[in-house]
């Protein structure tokens, strides 16, 4: 598993290392975040970044991510 803080796609808490990895469709391991200024979507499933479209379409496993 990849350094960092994991997160819940689903609901947004953070969860510990065993629970990301028992659940790794839907969690996200974050290690520097949106640094950018505008608000991102990525998916838990892949990790890329998908447009507001496709995150709508699948809430339980895509992330948003606030920029600065």
């Amino acid at each position: 598993m990849a350094k960092g803080h994991s997160r819940s796609a689903i609901s947004g808490r953070y969860i510990s290392k065993a629970a990301a990895a028992r659940h790794p469709r839907t969690s996200v391991t974050e290690r520097g975040g949106n640094t950018g200024t505008g608000t991102r979507n990525r998916s838990a499933i892949t990790g890329r970044y998908v447009t507001p479209a496709a995150a709508a379409r699948h809430p339980n496993t895509t992330v948003t991510e606030r920029g600065k």
